[in-house]
């Protein structure tokens, strides 16, 4: 059977019965509605108070806004399919969906490696920081990011769904995920996909490299910083950077290298979940827990003293 002839997808990662069956919706739906608010308030804290308008906390909405276009691309679908006791996606929603969760990882693993470079500039060259990260330079930075991811998002996808799907259109997945499509495809050419996967590995990989070496420039500067409440500082805004940059890269490239299967894998589904759920829900909690900026700007706000634009 040709693609053209395909109307629509199964998506079978979880039963829409039973106790799996209720079980499923709730969690999600807690999950999503803790994104939402989480990502929202950082949203909303940083753009209101005008002490927060630096490149970090710029950058940081930026990063919360791609989580938020993230984690929507996916779980909303699989909800309210559970709700309604089906499993199926239409192929304009199927082709939506990868391209909507492609431009959101490729832009997400953009602005992490721009705040990497952020976190450099302000730790190694404090003098020069604001001229290297003016506004301009932030703006062009966040532009360039998505503009990347798009070009990904129309690679992958154009490359996903030029394949033949003339067997199973059964996807083991709670999304339209393109390793799983890949899987059910009966092209035998797959240079089609191939080729932007390896492609995106690379990138991923130089993005992850450059992180590293920033991170090595960075720690080098903070141990030769004199006060122990500077060091503090600096490693309370660095660490969980890495942190949420190890998480993402480690599980969206294994997702992407593993071989893919036909069979319904608890590991796949696993490993789908820490890429595209897990770090829009804790990155507000990550980003926030040791910061002091965004708990003082918050006790502003509640109190109403914030400075806004």
């Amino acid at each position: 059977m040709n693609l053209t002839a395909v109307t629509e997808f199964v998506l079978l990662a979880f039963p829409t019965q039973g106790t799996m069956g209720f079980l499923h919706p709730l969690l999600f739906s807690l999950v999503y509605l803790c994104t939402l608010l989480g990502n929202g308030f950082i949203v909303l804290i940083t753009t209101l108070d005008r002490q927060l308008h630096t490149p970090m906390y710029f950058f940081l909405r930026g990063l919360s806004l791609t989580d938020l276009c993230l984690i929507s691309a996916t779980v909303p679908k699989s909800i309210a399919n559970s709700l309604r006791h089906s499993s199926s996606i239409s192929f304009p929603g199927c082709v939506l969906q990868v391209f909507m969760v492609i431009i959101s990882v490729v832009t997400e693993l953009h602005l992490l490696t721009v705040m990497s470079l952020d976190r450099y500039a302000a730790i190694c060259h404090p003098l020069h920081y604001e001229v290297i990260m003016s506004r301009d330079r932030c703006v062009q930075l966040t532009a360039v990011s998505w503009l990347g991811g798009g070009l990904y998002a129309v690679m992958f996808t154009a490359g996903t769904f030029s394949l033949s799907y003339c067997g199973s259109n059964v996807v083991h997945q709670f999304f339209c995920d393109i390793p799983q499509l890949l899987a059910i495809s009966c092209s035998e050419n797959l240079m089609s996909e191939l080729v932007p996967i390896f492609i995106s590995v690379v990138w991923g990989i130089c993005c992850f490299t450059f992180i590293i070496i920033s991170y090595v420039h960075i720690f080098s500067a903070v141990r030769k910083i004199p006060s122990t409440e500077g060091k503090a500082k600096a490693y309370s805004t660095c660490l969980p950077h890495q942190l949420v940059v190890v998480l993402f890269v480690s599980t969206g490239c294994f997702a992407y290298l593993k071989p893919t299967s036909v069979t319904p894998s608890r590991s796949d589904l696993v490993i789908s979940n820490f890429y595209t759920v897990v770090p829009p829900t804790f990155n507000p909690i990550i980003y926030s827990l040791r910061n002091q900026a965004l708990k003082s700007a918050v006790g502003r706000l509640m109190k109403g003293q914030y400075t806004s634009i």
